[in-house]
Parts: C-alpha cells; sequence; structure tokens
C-alpha cells in the first residue's frame, strides 16, 4: 500500500538487509535505520535515516510522519552474543533499545510493530519435548545473558500490547544464508571450513534457519500477525556434522572426519574465547554457544506456518547460495 511506510531498524544488519531486500522486491515504502558510519545497506528506493536505538531522541525524525501515514515498524536492531560473561552493551542495545522504539511507537500511535526475538528468549524444554510458543517472559528462566536480555525485552514489548500497542514477536532460530556481512555463527563456520581452518567438528546441533525465509515471515506478521502473539520462525534440527558433510558435498573440500565430544570441547572453550578476545576476531565456540549446540533445539514452526503462511527451503540450497555469495564477496 503506498500509504504504509515500513521503519526497520538494524537495516544495515544480516537479517536487516535480508528485510530491505525482500520489502524492496515487493514495492513498499521504506525508511531504513542505520548506525553512523554503517555502509552495508542494499541499493534500491529507500530512505536511510542514520540513528541510535539506545538514544531515544534520535529516534524521533526516524519516527516523523508529516504525511500522516500508516507507519509498520519492523525492529530487528540487536546484539547478538555467544559471549559467557555480561556485556554491557548487549543490554544497552538489546533492552534499553527496545523500550526507546516500543515507547516511540505508542506515542507515534504506529500501525504495527513487529519485534525480532529469538527462540533463545523462551525457556528450554526437557529433551525430546517440542518447544512451542508462550505467553509470559522471564529472564530468571532462560539460560545466558544474551537470552535473558531478549526475554526481558519481549516482555516489555507484550505489555505494551496488553495495553493497545499493535504489536507481534518474532522468534527466529539460527539465522543462516547469505548477506551476511559481518561475522554469524553459520557464516563463520562456512568460511572456516571453506579456508581448512577446521580440522575437527563437535558433537551436537541446533535449529537453523534461511534468513530469507526469516524475512519473509516477518513481513508475513506484519500483515497477519495478531496483536499480543509469538511465532517461532524455525526450519529444523541439524547436526554440526550433518552441516560439515553438507559443505563437503558442495564444496568438494577435505570431509572433516574428527568429530570431538561436547566435554573436551567446553574443556578448551574458554582458552579459545580468550584467545579470539586477544586476536579481536569473533570465536566460533564459546562455553554458551557449546551449551547451546548440546540443549534442547526442537522448535516448532507450525503456528506461524498456520497463520502466517511461514515456509521454509532446503538447508542444502542455503548453504550453497551462502557458499556462491561468500566468493562474489571475495571472502573465500
Amino acid at each position: 500500500m503506498d500509504n504504509e511506510i515500513y521503519l526497520v531498524t538494524g537495516a544495515a544488519g544480516h537479517l536487516g538487509s535480508t528485510i530491505i531486500r525482500e520489502l524492496l522486491k515487493q514495492g513498499k515504502n521504506i525508511r531504513a535505520m542505520v548506525i553512523p558510519e554503517e555502509k552495508n545497506i542494499p541499493e534500491g528506493n529507500l530512505e536511510i535515516y542514520v540513528g541510535d536505538v539506545c538514544n531515544k531522541e534520535s529516534l524521533r525524525g526516524f519516527f516523523a510522519n508529516p504525511e500522516n501515514k500508516e507507519l509498520v515498524v519492523i525492529h530487528c536492531a540487536g546484539i547478538v552474543s555467544i559471549a559467557s560473561q555480561e556485556v554491557p552493551a548487549v543490554f544497552k542495545v538489546n533492552v534499553n533499545g527496545t523500550r526507546n522504539v516500543v515507547d516511540l511507537c505508542e506515542e507515534y500511535h504506529i500501525k504495527k510493530l513487529v519485534y525480532v526475538s529469538t527462540v533463545h528468549a523462551i525457556p528450554e524444554k526437557k529433551k525430546g519435548e517440542i518447544i512451542t510458543e508462550i505467553k509470559d517472559f522471564n529472564p530468571d528462566e532462560v539460560v545466558g545473558f544474551y537470552a535473558k536480555t531478549k526475554s526481558e525485552a519481549t516482555a516489555y514489548v507484550l505489555a505494551a500490547a496488553r495495553r493497545g500497542l499493535n504489536a507481534s514477536v518474532v522468534h527466529p532460530s539460527g539465522i543462516s544464508g547469505p548477506y551476511d556481512n559481518g561475522n554469524g555463527h553459520l557464516t563463520t563456520l562456512v568460511i572456516d571450513y571453506c579456508k581448512n581452518r577446521l580440522v575437527a567438528g563437535i558433537k551436537g546441533g541446533y535449529d537453523f534457519v534461511d534468513v530469507r525465509d526469516v524475512a519473509v515471515g516477518i513481513i508475513a506478521c506484519c500483515n497477519k500477525g495478531k496483536p499480543g502473539e509469538g511465532y517461532i520462525l524455525s526450519n529444523k534440527y541439524f547436526t554440526v556434522p550433518e552441516i560439515l558433510s553438507m559443505l563437503h558435498e558442495i564444496t568438494g573440500k577435505r570431509e572433516i572426519k574428527t568429530i570431538l565430544p561436547l566435554w573436551l570441547a567446553q574443556l578448551t572453550a574458554p582458552l579459545a574465547e580468550l584467545y579470539y578476545k586477544i586476536l579481536r576476531q569473533t570465536p566460533l565456540y564459546t562455553a554458551y554457544s557449546i551449551y547451546t549446540l548440546n540443549s534442547n533445539a526442537q522448535f516448532s514452526h507450525e503456528k506461524a506456518t498456520i497463520e502466517l503462511g511461514y515456509t521454509t527451503r532446503d538447508m542444502r540450497q542455503t548453504l550453497g547460495d551462502t557458499v556462491d555469495w561468500l566468493k562474489k564477496k571475495g571472502r573465500l
């Protein structure tokens, strides 16, 4: 609709930029918010706004609506962290930044807010039990600092929904796929594998989903998502050896046959985390990420499929497209 403007925070991130790409394909009016000096913004017919979710007053121009159009806000600005310790910036962006966005959505009477949470915000169930959407979020019920920040932010969004804000929440699982200009965890794994940096894998796995499927699901949630409801945007569970085997089939590179037990990876994780911190690089594994790989990651996206028309693609296509995109960007 020409009367709508999609306001997207975190527009230069992996998910945000993919959402922008999809909105451009659909011919939507877009206002993309990025932090200063951000470079990885998709080209197209869109308005770029420089701001900081942590500075509420800097966002007023982002919400400005002199033509009285209907504002649809997709809030995906956030910091994903697998660090074992508390990181102040993660709380500042994920919690305080979300509070600022929600408060302004209420003040400016926006048409719709879709908040991008995470499956990590949902308390883990016993292994073998399927994890589905919940209504009440408590940071004390989830493990890891990142998960706690997203749980607290999700609770704030849903409290606003109970006050009358037309807000829905989506919970992506492990995002993967092309267009990642940063160091996403699966992107890092693909690069390390293709550059022959990996000599062994580890046991365990997770639910990995294509970023493009998540983007389409989020836009569908803007139109079909019910106020105060959450939607898991997952795919299916894959073990790390399965991912490495698919990469071997796709690239023809050396097959990784050595698979380390999780207890050994747990012993070495603190040293690896310190090593990468000294190098100022993103670690592939930390104590928290190894915990995650051994957690229950059996998520159901049935609700999103029924209510939003959500679909997912084959992981081989995701990995193949990721390899191709990284080659085009000169990163392999």
